[in-house]
């Protein structure tokens, strides 16, 4: 008879030892250090649930028909899907307490349900009262959305079974328990094994999985990273839960494009989508204000305008202050060096105060000459011009850098009503595919302060 296996995994990174360690020897965190006491598997039980072996093929066999995708109602939720659900997919969703995943979940259930689509709604933290009080709030009510409170797998698996769904919820992941493994639900090992499970459940019977995960305080998917690389997408709902605005934001996606964003507006109703971001979040712009920029980022294949607020004021410190919001810190820190340096701001005098207006958080370098003209307009507290869009990449000698999709982005500045934009200079042929918007041109972050800042 063969004996227990003991070892210690760590909740954070997944990392197994054979010995104790208080601090995890590979992420280095204190108290994640977890025993688990793994149950061997008979080489019988093992074939059983291999089955039977896999046949190589040649690539030129292989079949590229598959099952229709599944048309999803809202639609920036199927944009980020790339099309619809696929079948046999599984889906993981994160983000923080609070930010709206369950609603945005019950909704999408019960929008699938609507049309005729068989949807199983999993809990395992709420009662089905309190479900049902969620969904009269949000004024939904439909006969086809079925719900189930448990936590242990097999009987799921069997109510999947019964109730042959085409989408299965499971709010939330960290909430499961399979009888095969030991401990808590929410270690790894049970994360482990019922993503697992979960997985081979979907790809048999050809249903939707849609997992709900909880995250840590860094702001990824609690549990073992393995979590990420099981499924098939991986998508964050992000925002400030102190702003109406939410962003869906796919970061993995075997059957599309990644990095493609929905956006939604948080009301009393629930999660209402946004099919004009770009006008939403410059409504309240405050016209010929100083330190205010408008930038055009593309949030995957979708291009957005977003305010860019900058304010400096002069330190009562001996280290200034540098507060970013809504952008990374080390771009921040770099456009302040290079504005002191290649421009000759005194910034080292200077506090600085960065915000993206609408809680959104942009990560891409493009945003860079729109932050260095906003902090110069602070810094001068003379306004950029109000029809002005600005876009391009920062680099340190104090150059301009071209970035991508300038053409979709330039357009959708167009729509808005901007009249000018103004980017790193472009070859002679980019140019003639730029209409309806005057372009202004600058080799270096100088040559565009004088531009749209230039002197009394």
């Amino acid at each position: 008879m063969s004996k227990k296996r003991s070892a210690y995994v760590c909740s954070n990174c997944g990392k197994r030892s054979a010995g104790f360690f208080r601090i995890c020897p590979q992420c280095g965190e204190f108290g994640t250090m977890v025993e688990h006491v793994e149950e061997p598997r008979t080489a019988v039980k093992r074939r059983e649930a291999s089955g039977e072996p896999s046949t190589a093929i040649p690539l030129r066999q292989v079949s590229l028909e598959a099952a229709a995708r599944l048309a999803v109602p809202l639609q920036e939720f199927s944009r980020v899907l790339g099309g619809g659900l696929v079948p046999g997919s599984l889906i993981l969703l994160g983000g923080e307490p609070g930010i709206g995943k369950s609603t945005l979940v019950l909704q999408l259930s019960a929008a699938l349900a609507a049309e005729g689509t068989r949807v199983l709604y999993i809990s395992g933290e709420e009662s089905l009262r309190q479900i049902k009080l969620r969904a009269r709030r949000l004024g939904l009510d439909e006969a086809e959305l079925f719900l189930l409170a448990e936590t242990d797998l097999d009987s799921i698996s069997a109510q999947i079974d019964a109730v042959k769904p085409a989408l299965v919820v499971i709010d939330s992941m960290q909430t499961m328990r399979s009888a095969e493994v030991t401990g808590s639900p929410g270690l790894v090992a049970q994360v482990r094994e019922c993503a697992g499970k979960l997985q081979g459940l979907a790809k048999a019977s050809a249903v939707s999985i849609l997992l709900i995960g909880h995250v840590t305080k860094e702001g990824s998917i609690a549990g073992p990273r393995v979590l990420e690389h099981i499924v098939d997408i991986v998508l964050y709902l992000e925002g400030d839960p102190f702003q109406q605005y939410r962003l869906l934001r796919g970061v993995k996606n075997r059957f599309g494009a990644t990095s493609e964003v929905g956006v939604f507006e948080m009301r009393d109703s629930g999660l209402s989508e946004v099919t004009n971001p770009s006008q939403i979040f410059l409504e309240e712009r405050v016209i010929n204000a100083s330190g205010s920029a408008i930038a055009v980022t593309m949030e995957g294949s979708r291009p957005l305008l977003v305010e860019l607020q900058a304010l400096t004021s002069p330190t009562a410190f001996g280290n200034p202050r540098r507060t970013p919001n809504g952008v990374d810190m080390n771009r921040l820190l770099l456009i302040s060096a290079v504005l002191s340096k290649r421009v000759g701001l005194k910034l080292w005098e200077q506090d600085i105060f960065v915000n993206v207006i609408g809680g959104l958080r942009i990560r891409e370098p493009a945003l860079d000459l729109a932050m260095a003209l906003a902090i110069a307009s602070s810094y001068y507290d003379r306004p950029l011009p109000a029809d002005l869009a600005i876009v391009g990449e920062v680099g340190l000698s104090g150059e301009l850098r071209r970035v991508g999709q300038l053409e979709a982005r330039l357009n959708e500045a167009r729509k808005i009503g901007f009249k000018r934009a103004l980017a790193p200079r472009l070859p002679r042929d980019n140019r003639k595919a730029i209409t309806g918007i005057s372009l202004l041109e600058a080799r270096s972050l100088a040559e565009a302060l004088r531009i749209a800042l230039p002197r009394e």
